[in-house]
C-alpha cells in the first residue's frame, strides 16, 4: 500500500485524474466555441456543454452538490432563458454579421486580465486554508447547503430576481419590435385599408 501510494504521483495519474483533464479539454474547446461563434443559438447550446462539463468536473471532485446546482440553474435555467430570450427577441437562427464588433482583441485583453486577477484571488485566498479531512466533505450537501442558506442567503435570491428582470427585458424588447414594425407598416390596419382602398378603386 505505502509502495503504490509512493509510486503516485504527476507522471501516473489515476483514472479520476485522466477524466478530469479531458472533460477539462472539452469543457474549455466549448467555451471557446461559445465566444467565438458568430450563430446565436449555436453560443446558446455550446453554452450547454460548457456548463455541462463544469458539473461533470464538480462529481470528480466529490461536491455533489455543488454539480446539481450547476445543473439546476445554469443548464436548467440560465441556458433556458437565454434561448427564450432568443425567440422572444426574434434573434436570427443562421450566422449573424452583425454579432462581432470588432472588438476582438479589447474583449482578449479583459478576458486574460479578469482570468489572472480572479487567479490571483483564488490562490491568495486559500494559500492558508486545509481542508478538515475527519469531518463532513467540504462538498458535501450537508456541509453546502449550510453554508449557502445561512451566509448566502440574499445573493442566491439576487440572482433569481436577476434572472427574473432579464426575462422581463426579454419579452418588453418583443413587444417594442413589434410595436416599431406596426407603425412602420402603418398600423394593424394599414394592410387592410390599403387593399380596401385598391378594391374601391377597381
Amino acid at each position: 500500500m505505502n509502495l503504490a501510494a509512493d509510486t503516485h504521483g504527476f507522471l501516473s495519474p489515476t483514472g479520476v485524474e485522466i477524466a478530469f483533464l479531458l472533460v477539462g479539454l472539452v469543457t474549455f474547446g466549448a467555451a471557446l466555441i461559445t465566444v467565438t461563434t458568430r450563430q446565436l443559438v449555436h453560443a446558446a447550446l455550446w453554452l450547454v456543454v460548457a456548463l455541462g462539463g463544469l458539473a461533470v468536473e464538480y462529481l470528480l471532485l466529490t461536491a455533489e452538490f455543488i454539480a446539481w446546482v450547476q445543473v439546476l440553474i445554469y443548464v436548467g435555467s440560465v441556458v433556458v432563458l437565454l434561448l427564450f430570450g432568443l425567440m422572444l427577441t426574434r434573434a436570427p437562427i443562421g450566422r449573424s454579421p452583425d454579432a462581432d464588433s470588432g472588438n476582438r482583441w479589447v474583449a482578449l485583453t479583459v478576458a486574460v486580465a479578469a482570468a489572472v486577477a480572479l487567479v490571483w484571488v483564488v490562490v491568495d485566498a486559500f494559500r492558508t486554508t486545509w481542508i478538515d479531512l475527519d469531518g463532513a466533505p467540504s462538498g458535501s450537501t450537508d456541509v453546502t447547503g449550510q453554508a449557502l442558506f445561512q451566509n448566502w442567503v440574499l445573493p442566491f435570491e439576487a440572482l433569481s430576481v436577476l434572472l427574473l428582470a432579464a426575462l422581463v427585458g426579454a419579452i418588453v424588447l418583443s413587444r417594442k419590435a413589434k410595436a416599431d414594425a406596426a407603425t412602420a407598416t402603418g398600423g394593424p390596419a394599414g394592410p387592410a385599408a390599403a387593399g380596401a382602398d385598391k378594391e374601391g378603386a377597381r
